[in-house]
């Protein structure tokens, strides 16, 4: 903003936006009875300020307290611009006392604020504590702080110590005290000087609260000094003292070791008296000081009189004194002097008139008057002068907001209530407040709104409104046009109840000036406003026009030519202005809210202008424009005045370099309290108001000099063409972009759900901009916000007060905060770092990061058409805004016309540079689509990024590396979303080997999740097909093998090729692996398929090449990122050897069939014994289907690993002893397993027992599977003997036919020594010639048969055994006997033999 400013000051408003009270009501009782016909004080409010206000580093910066009067209510707010205060305002009532115009005194001791209170019948000292003692640390770092009034509910102000009557001494009541003053001594005693209505000044002195003591009364007159100890003299013996000397005004100031009183009396004298000597000092009458008519004045006791104090070193005690006359008034300045003898006398310092009716307050600094007044109208007037220096008398202009227009204008295309809620819920206008009274009074009281937010305000008011309406419509149908007839009746009905209550709200009580930081504030009846500097260029459109007449330079020129120029060319402004209203002014308006061109909309209402120029203002004008001398020069001053832009970007310097810690923490809260940001963003709203006023203005008197051409331009056709080509443009566009300020400065934030701020967070960091201040989530106080506010208070506070101290010294700290410096300075770098064509980017920003997308929607289209800056920083910012909407397509659209402009803006240069260093080789258009890409993949939008990253490979034809990170990516989605083609395409595209194998692998891996297995063996795979099979055989060595399917899927795919010995083989490895790991039924039943497939696979194939590879034992596989092993020691181990290959045949495949069959036989008839046999040997299997009774499964294994029978035969004659001497319940459960054996006859002449079929399966057996020697029979009669079980007939039948010399031996062996006997003589008589068929003996004993022997060992053995039992004696003999019978054939035989030969 233009750094030259005027003298002239404008009143910013600082509306509440809560509907909840914040007062916190006290009633104070004193048992007192109303007065009868007690008298009526007006409402009267004031100010204080501490002393260190004006102090940085101190804890009551910026900090003030105002109040106001209202009958028996006081109310007490303490209000500070740096921090929020919590428990700031009070309300105190005092039953039955009726507070005194001014009757409220506040000072500050080292450690309480004192407030002295003054109402009709009593007087109270409240004692609070001081903020410094509240906080005993410098470095206070809390957002909020705690008022000096939190504890007043816990003061008993009714009690002595606080409070004291104004009773009559003896009991007499007396008339009411007309005006006071207080102070306190340095003793701490509080003193009350108080004027009674029939004259005289009593000084009432209440003891120091924090010492006992009583309370003193003194009176001061001119014949005597009184005192008494308590209460009021009696008018009666008070003396000779006229109601002329009745005090009006009374004001106190200590000087040196005495107080002083002064005061100013009803017969216009001004006496001053010494609270010391309690004399008299001076009279001085204020007549003296009258110009004319002193006679008629004399003559009339005064009434309006006015007395103020101010103090300086350099001129010490002046007195300002109002002298309130009849239709005038005048302000004498008066200054004390001290002369010999304790004497004093008054020197003149000047006169200042004053024409206005009705003064409310004026307060007096050391050099200026300050005004405060209410004209005829019921308006404000605040008025300042520099009595000093002012020779014209001429008082310097306050620009006082003005209530809301009467009526409300809005154009045939606009809805009414709308309109009127627009207008009734601006920042500017209402007081929330205002408006709920008002509702209360529209719904005729039934209801009370309290502590409703804004929008549910909002909403109250349009039910209240639309269902008032509603009951007053009799008739069923009407035009639209009748409806909107209505709705504006309704609407306006409320609207000027509002305007009514606003109107009180807004009437002025008092005025407030801080010394120490020269602020200024209007204290009104419903809220309190700030006096803030007026910029020149506002300065000019908005002053009167005496004011213009009389200036003959202004700050915006230096050359007085210039100036008058300028002037002049104000002039007509103002003119235009008073021309452009209602439908005119809404045209302006809406051609720029709907982007048309402001030059074209300027012509059109020009045209207006002209076509009803009824008064000639139009006339006027060019009479005007005829006295510029050089308007194009005027106009170029104006508008450079008004242009914001700056080359760089505010506040990027930082509060720590080489400050104080003290000194940062205070800076940090620097005008950072809720009143702060409000008044600050409405100074900028009326500023931007201001602006694109005189701007608009401006084009329509420059489309004006256009029409008259050559008439009013001296210069001739240059000038024309200088005004066409460059003025008339720079004014179009900064008419743009003040109504684009003062859109934002009014637009309300929207409350965001605290899930929406963690979303939104989220993709900021996506974005690597989490960090940035201007992104972080506010932590709002008000309620609600402003947008503008929002932005000043979370970001550009800090950077604003950056830069102004950043350009100061060390010594800054200890400066005085001067208000209208520091907050002019504030709004202009305010508007700067709003201003749209300067390079900073923060707005957008803050409002990104605190998810106004709406707002934010609306910002980038009013900025669209006319601005070039930071084009595509607008566009990436309204993408995020569509992608929060939900609307995909147009953010990516946003998104990739904003790449165009990634190397030119700062943000996006700041958002490209948020990438790593390894990025650094990365164009930067690539880095950007990198942003948005990873932006598009948090919101979850697949087909977004595979858009952006298909056209972001176009633009990265040379780096291969930002390429195969972009195929990546597009691989990935596509393959997210179902398109198995399309992310093969891109897996093929990928020129880096290592990412195109990282998404071979997941492709394998989400396809065989997905059981999509079509595709992935269908695949051509070009020049990957060895790197698919590592993936997948990787894959599966690595995963579960029940819960994955890769070994299948391997077999699948080689098959799908004819490679059929690498499918056995991968069938071969999953069935080793299944036996391995997967000891179930259903892993068994899986093991035997697999080799089943692999037998098949195998038979597919030549003869001489159907062999596949064994696979390694244990199925150890090293696969990339396992750990190296390591043993015992902990030491790496060494490296096992190349493990020897071996080659495994068909024939080997169908043993490990058969093998695998036979496990899975006997799991399917003892599920409990899967577990063992899963890892049993060939030898243990048959053991094991032995045990189960599986005799038919045991000998196929038995036979095809070539394994000795005998173990089959041995448990199936076990398990025939058993059921010979089992029970019923083994016999039943026999079936079970003998059912699993194939049995070779079936009888069916007799019922055959379990048993039985158990002996005929064993001889069967015999029979089928005959051994060398009978060895089978032997181990069966071998089990038999062992168990004592008889042999049956059957077996030694047969046995014997084979060896009936091992029988035999097997009989010694069990001592089977009958049986044994029997079998050698039976085989005695079988080589004799009886029988001998039955041993197997072709020819008996003779001499022609071949040689016959006996087991003579044997025998040998049997006969000794015989012998030696007692009880065999008869066998022994009988064997013996046929022994010998024997012996003689065998000598006989020989010797015939003999013969023979």
């Amino acid at each position: 903003m233009a750094a030259a400013m005027e003298r002239s000051l404008i009143e910013i408003c600082g509306f509440e936006r809560e509907t909840a009270s914040r007062f916190r009501d006290v009633t104070v009782n004193l048992d007192l009875s109303p007065s009868p016909g007690g008298v009526k004080y007006p409402d009267s409010a004031g100010g204080f300020y501490y002393e260190e206000s004006g102090k940085l580093l101190s804890v009551t910066s910026n900090r003030f307290i105002y109040w106001s009067t209202s009958g028996d209510t006081v109310q007490l707010v303490e209000q500070s611009l740096d921090t929020n205060l919590l428990n700031n305002a009070v309300r105190l009532k005092i039953l039955h006392c009726s507070l005194l115009p001014g009757g409220v005194h506040i000072q500050e001791t080292l450690n309480n604020v004192i407030i002295l209170i003054v109402t009709s019948q009593s007087i109270h000292c409240m004692v609070l504590p001081h903020p410094s003692r509240m906080y005993r640390s410098d470095l206070v770092t809390e957002l909020q702080m705690q008022s000096i009034f939190t504890d007043v509910g816990k003061l008993r102000l009714q009690d002595p110590a606080h409070s004291y009557l104004l009773s009559g001494a003896l009991g007499v009541p007396t008339a009411c005290p007309s005006t006071s003053a207080a102070w306190l001594s340095h003793q701490g005693e509080a003193h009350f000087a108080l004027a009674s209505a029939s004259g005289g000044i009593m000084v009432v002195t209440l003891p120091p609260h924090d010492s006992q003591g009583t309370v003193s009364v003194v009176e001061l007159k001119q014949s005597s000094v009184m005192q008494r100890l308590a209460g009021w003299m009696p008018t009666a013996i008070r003396g000779d003292q006229s109601p002329s000397d009745l005090a009006l005004s009374l004001a106190v100031r200590h000087l040196e070791d005495d107080t002083f009183i002064f005061a100013l009396c009803q017969d216009h004298k001004l006496r001053m008296w010494s609270y010391k000597e309690q004399l008299c000092l001076m009279v001085a009458d204020m007549l003296d000081y009258l110009p004319v008519g002193r006679g008629e004045v004399k003559s009339s006791p005064g009434q309006g009189h006015r007395l103020r104090l101010s103090f300086s070193a350099s001129t010490g005690l002046c007195i300002g004194v109002y002298l309130g006359l009849p239709k005038r008034g005048q302000f004498c300045l008066l200054q004390l002097v001290a002369t010999e003898n304790n004497r004093y006398s008054l020197d003149h310092i000047s006169t200042v008139f004053s024409t206005q009716e009705t003064l409310v307050d004026f307060s007096l600094t050391s050099t200026d008057i300050w005004a405060l007044w209410m004209d005829d109208d019921n308006q404000t007037v605040v008025k300042y002068i520099n009595f000093e220096h002012n020779v014209a008398g001429l008082w310097n202009q306050v620009f006082v907001q003005p209530l809301p227009e009467e009526e409300v204008h809005f154009g045939i295309d606009q809805d009414p209530r709308e309109t009127y809620l627009d207008v009734l819920f601006s920042p500017l206008r209402f007081t929330a407040s205002a408006i709920v009274k008002a509702l209360q009074i529209y719904k005729r009281g039934t209801e009370r709104f309290l502590d409703l937010s804004w929008d549910a305000l909002r909403k109250e008011v349009t039910l209240a409104v639309e269902n008032e309406l509603q009951s007053s419509v009799t008739e069923y149908e009407f035009s639209q046009e009748e409806y909107r007839q209505l709705q504006v009746e309704f609407w306006s009905k409320f609207y000027a109840c509002c305007l009514q209550y606003q109107e009180a709200l807004s009437t002025p009580l008092g005025l407030h000036i801080n010394m120490a930081t020269s602020m200024v504030c209007i204290i009104r009846k419903g809220f309190v406003s700030y006096l803030l500097p007026c910029f020149a260029v506002d300065h000019l459109y908005l002053s009167a026009d005496e004011y213009l007449f009389s200036e003959d330079e202004t700050p915006v020129a230096e050359d007085p030519e210039m100036g008058r120029d300028v002037l002049q060319l104000v002039l007509c402004l103002r003119l235009v202005s008073e021309c452009v209203q209602g439908d005119m002014a809404y045209e302006m308006e809406k051609a720029l809210e709907h982007l048309l061109s402001p030059e074209r909309a300027a012509e059109q209402v020009l045209d207006s202008l002209l076509a009803n120029d009824n008064d000639n203002v139009i006339e006027d004008i060019q009479n005007k424009l005829q006295d510029i001398r050089n308007p194009t020069a005027a106009m170029a001053v104006l508008l450079r005045e008004m242009d914001l832009e700056t080359d760089t970007e505010a506040g990027t310097e930082g509060l720590d370099t080489g400050r104080s810690l003290s000194v940062r923490i205070s800076l940090s809260q620097l005008y950072g309290s809720s009143v702060a940001v409000s008044v600050v963003c409405q100074a900028v709203c009326q500023v931007t108001m201001t602006r694109a006023l005189f701007c608009r203005d401006l084009l329509i008197l420059q489309q004006l000099y256009l029409r008259l051409g050559d008439n009013v331009f001296l210069g001739g056709g240059v000038q024309l063409l200088q005004l066409q080509q460059d003025l008339i443009p720079r004014c179009s566009h900064l008419l743009c972009s003040y109504y684009l300020l003062k859109h934002v400065s009014q637009s309300l934030s929207s409350s965001v759900p605290v899930d929406a701020l963690d979303a939104n967070l989220q993709h900021l960091s996506v974005l690597e901009l989490s960090d940035s201040p201007a992104m972080a989530p506010s932590q709002t106080v008000l309620n609600p916000q402003t947008v503008v506010e929002l932005f000043y208070q979370n970001v550009a506070r800090k950077a604003i007060v950056s830069q102004i101290f950043s350009q100061q010294d060390a010594q800054s700290a200890q400066a005085p905060l001067h208000w209208p410096q520091m907050v002019s300075s504030v709004i202009t770098l305010l508007c700067q770092l709003l201003w749209p064509s300067n390079p900073g980017f923060r707005f957008p920003e803050c409002l990104m990061g605190n998810c106004q997308y709406t707002q934010l929607q609306e910002y980038v289209r009013l900025l669209g058409p006319w601005c070039q800056v930071n084009v595509g920083s607008c566009r990436f910012i309204l993408g995020q805004c569509y992608l929060a909407t939900g609307e995909g397509h147009k953010a990516l659209s946003c998104f990739q016309q904003a790449a165009t402009e990634v190397e030119k803006e700062d943000f996006l240069m700041r958002l490209v540079g948020a990438e790593n260093d390894e990025a650094g080789a990365t164009a930067p258009r690539l880095q950007y689509y990198n942003k948005v890409l990873r932006l598009l993949e948090d919101v979850g939008l697949p087909e977004l990024v595979i858009q952006l990253a298909t056209l972001a490979i176009s633009e990265a034809v040379n780096d291969t590396r930002s390429q195969a990170a972009l195929w990546t990516r597009i691989f990935k989605h596509h393959l997210d979303l179902g398109h198995n083609s399309q992310a093969y395409e891109a897996l093929i595209q990928n020129p880096d080997p290592s990412r195109q194998l990282d998404c071979l692998r997941q492709l394998v891996v989400v396809l065989c999740e997905r059981s999509q297995l079509q595709h992935l063996v269908q695949f051509s795979y070009v020049n990957l097909h060895d790197e698919v099979v590592g993936i997948i055989e990787s894959r599966a060595r690595a995963v579960d093998l029940l819960s994955h399917n890769y070994y299948e899927l391997l077999y699948a795919f080689h098959i799908n090729r004819h490679n059929y010995r690498k499918a056995g083989t991968v069938m071969f490895e999953y069935g080793m692996r299944l036996g391995r790991e997967v000891r179930t039924l259903h892993g068994l039943q899986k093991q035997v398929n697999c080799y089943l497939a692999a037998l098949n696979c195998l038979r597919l194939i030549r003869p001489a090449y159907a062999w596949i590879i064994q696979p390694s034992p244990g199925a150890v596989y090293e696969r990339p990122g396992t750990s190296p092993k390591r043993n015992h020691d902990g030491e790496f181990a060494a490296a096992s050897g190349s493990r020897q290959i071996e080659i495994l045949e068909l024939k080997d495949l169908e043993k490990e069939y058969t093998l695998a069959r036979s496990r899975l036989t006997l799991a399917q008839h003892d599920q409990s014994s899967a577990a063992i046999a899963g890892s049993a040997s060939a030898a243990e299997m048959v053991a094991l289907l032995v045990q189960a009774g599986l005799f038919d499964t045991a000998l196929s294994l038995s036979q095809t690993f070539k394994l000795p029978l005998t173990p089959v035969f041995e448990g199936l004659t076990y398990k025939c002893i058993k059921l010979q001497y089992g029970g019923e319940q083994t016999q039943n459960e026999a079936w079970n397993w003998l059912a699993a054996n194939q049995l070779s006859t079936i009888i069916t002449t007799k019922e055959s027992s379990a048993t039985d079929e158990a002996w005929r399966l064993l001889g069967s057996y015999l029979e089928a599977h005959p051994s060398q020697n009978a060895q089978h029979h032997r181990c069966v009669i071998n089990k038999l003997l062992s168990h004592g079980a008889p042999l049956p007939d059957w077996l030694v039948h047969a046995y014997k036919a084979v060896d009936a010399a091992a029988l035999l031996r097997l009989y010694l062996n069990y001592d089977q020594l009958e049986s044994a006997a029997e079998l050698v003589l039976e085989y005695v008589d079988a080589l004799l010639g009886k029988g001998h068929q039955y041993f197997g003996i072709e020819r008996p004993l003779s001499a022609t048969a071949p040689l016959v022997w006996l087991p003579y060992t044997s025998i040998d053995q049997l006969l000794l055994s015989l012998r030696e039992g007692q009880a065999n004696a008869k066998i022994y003999d009988k064997l013996r006997a046929k022994l010998e019978e024997y012996h003689r054939l065998v000598e006989t035989s020989s010797r015939r033999r003999l013969l023979n030969q």
